[in-house]
């Protein structure tokens, strides 16, 4: 990334990996850790703890070096984005080798490539409602020009339906869905919403 970041806002850094796993979290209503905690019983780990060493890889999409965080006075994360540019098309994923929780969200992923990809945006709860996350998703347009992506793309659950009329007010739009598959963890049902926006 070589693109300034305004304060608050900056590069997420290694120490950061613990809030951005809890953000991730977060953002994704339980999905994460759902999917974090069968990985860390089976290492003695707290899952996030794996969540947070999952963050600190230096390569993969899932990594601090694709997250902008917004901090507070005194340098502590108050919300984060995760965000980088999708795949092309012939680089996407074995969807065959991915947990049932996964799939749906790749195969969305697929119809985007090239796309820069909004994965997860959240604030702590003391810290919502200060416009933190409009400040990110403006970041993610200048991100977005600076690898040459002419979309942005994020999914959302149709459920969440104030997120929604967020992204939609911010010049998004559905473009195509897909089914969450049930799971005993999960607290939410219906289907993920891929929307897309021009940079």
């Amino acid at each position: 990334m070589t693109t300034t970041l305004p304060p608050p806002l900056r590069r997420a850094l290694k120490t950061d990996c613990r809030a951005l796993a809890e953000l991730i979290n977060e953002a994704g209503d339980g999905l994460p850790l759902i999917l974090w905690r069968p990985r860390a019983e089976a290492e003695g780990m707290d899952p996030f703890d794996f969540g947070a060493s999952r963050a600190g890889r230096e390569g993969g999409n899932f990594s601090y070096r694709n997250a902008v965080v917004a901090e507070t006075e005194n340098g502590a994360v108050a919300a984060m984005m995760l965000a980088y540019r999708l795949p092309e098309s012939e680089d996407a994923e074995d969807l065959a080798k991915l947990p049932d929780l996964l799939r749906p969200l790749i195969e969305l992923e697929s119809k985007v490539p090239g796309s820069f990809y909004i994965n997860a945006i959240a604030a702590y709860p003391a810290y919502r409602g200060q416009g933190l996350g409009s400040k990110l998703m403006a970041m993610a347009r200048d991100l977005a020009r600076e690898r040459a992506c002419a979309l942005l793309s994020l999914i959302a659950s149709r459920e969440n339906t104030s997120a929604v009329r967020l992204y939609k007010r911010l010049g998004f739009s559905a473009v195509a869905s897909a089914p969450i598959p049930a799971h005993r963890d999960l607290h939410f049902t219906g289907d993920w919403l891929l929307m897309t926006c021009p940079v």
